[in-house]
């Protein structure tokens, strides 16, 4: 998920493309992986835990191969696409285990040390794609993961449970419905700098996907098997918790985004110091979950979550305060305020929605809460790389006589600073 971050500037030279273009590497993958969550209940029921998992990970493997050897640029969009529909498939698994497996008393606990061993990869995966960006190519973080994914899939060969339960039914409407829904709508968000607000086109799509989104509503309320259990929004303060993780997604992806670009394009750095400056923040969010785990069943969630919300805000507000000659240190102490602050909102926000409903629908409320996560990533890295590519360009405007470096810095100011007050207002959800 992370690994190609710090790729984006030189896949960006490779192929001549913008950033209201190249974030489709990371928004392509969110929304296929947001897909293939609601595919993964019906794998698991047709093919088993263990046929499941193969089958997704060796599309995985499959798709990771393509992008290693693309040639041009949409053949990379689709083979990132393709990874984030196998890996959506793959995710579920681990939350609705833990709900079955451990006492209401213990989920807390148990999610921090399950979100700490989730958080590692994306810590370590920017400074090792940095190094091989800066010493190989850009093409080996595609090909660098596939030992992983081999030992992964020897592994659920052996210990996952074997056959399907039942003949499964697959609600292959609402699936085309929300997948057209998706791409209608990114891609008229993503088209409106390049083709302008009242393109007849854009604005066409636009509405076509809000449309298709009102039908995929519509259809899921009276389909007998749902992708998502919509009806499960009605439980009071579980829509409140949908929100917040749709922002705490568009927070966590669009920073994890930006962030290397930010450290590239204004600051001048190299692939690899660029990932290595996210590895402090990423390992104090896997140090922060097990914590935010225990004392997410011991102190009110709301004060947790909040305190979470702050670090963020002032993460992003230090970022977009930051000037060129800012010392690399001081960049590092504030992305990590930036993960902190997730760290402590993941674990609360999702133990205690999950806790508001029965058992009976632990595992439609865990797939609605992962969905609104990914959204909330898919729509956070649109917006802001569109954003930022339009503050730059305006800034270029105003000021030809300004380095490349200051230009591309007032556009991550304006994603930044746009990123803080999405966070301020989901103090209205909490």
């Amino acid at each position: 998920a992370t690994i190609i971050n710090v790729a984006v500037p030189a896949i960006m030279t490779r192929f001549n493309v913008a950033q209201d273009q190249i974030h489709w590497l990371a928004t392509g993958f969110l929304a296929a992986m947001t897909v293939g969550m609601l595919l993964n209940a019906w794998a698991a029921s047709r093919f088993g835990s263990r046929g499941a998992f193969a089958l997704a990970m060796g599309g995985f493997i499959v798709a990771s191969l393509v992008g290693g050897l693309s040639a041009d640029f949409p053949t990379l969009v689709a083979a990132r696409v393709g990874q984030g529909l196998t890996a959506g498939m793959i995710q579920p698994h681990a939350l609705v285990a833990i709900f079955q497996v451990f006492p209401v008393h213990r989920r807390g606990q148990a999610m921090g040390i399950y979100g700490m061993g989730v958080i590692l990869g994306p810590a370590i995966a920017p400074a090792l794609g940095g190094v091989l960006v800066d010493s190989i190519s850009w093409r080996a973080t595609f090909i660098v993961v596939l030992p992983a994914c081999a030992l992964a899939a020897g592994l659920a060969w052996r210990f996952l449970p074997g056959r399907g339960s039942r003949r499964a039914s697959l609600d292959w409407v609402g699936m085309a419905l929300l997948s057209a829904a998706l791409v209608a709508l990114l891609w008229s968000i993503a088209s409106l700098h390049r083709r302008g607000v009242f393109d007849p086109l854009v604005d066409g799509v636009l509405v076509g996907g809000l449309v298709l989104a009102v039908l995929f509503v519509a259809w899921e309320r009276r389909v007998r098997e749902p992708l998502l259990e919509l009806s499960v929004l009605a439980r009071p303060g579980f829509a409140s918790g949908f929100v917040l993780s749709m922002v705490m997604g568009a927070g966590l992806f669009a920073s994890t985004y930006l962030a290397p670009l930010y450290f590239q394009q204004s600051a001048q750095m190299s692939a690899s110091a660029s990932g290595l400056m996210l590895v402090p923040a990423g390992l104090a969010m896997a140090f922060v979950f097990p914590v935010a785990g225990h004392l997410t069943d011991r102190v009110p969630i709301r004060g947790l979550v909040a305190a979470g919300l702050l670090c963020f805000v002032a993460s992003m507000v230090l970022l977009a305060a930051a000037e060129i000659p800012t010392a690399a240190a001081w960049l590092v102490v504030w992305a990590v305020f930036g993960r902190l602050g997730v760290g402590l909102m993941m674990p609360p926000i999702t133990t205690a929605s999950l806790g508001l409903l029965p058992e009976e629908q632990l595992d439609r409320g865990s797939g609605i809460i992962n969905f609104g996560r990914q959204i909330g990533g898919a729509l956070g890295v649109n917006l802001s790389a569109v954003l930022a590519q339009y503050a730059s360009d305006f800034y270029r405007l105003r000021h030809p006589e300004e380095p490349a470096q200051r230009v591309f810095e007032a556009g991550f100011d304006y994603a930044f600073m746009a990123l803080a007050l999405l966070f301020v207002i989901a103090f209205w959800p909490l």
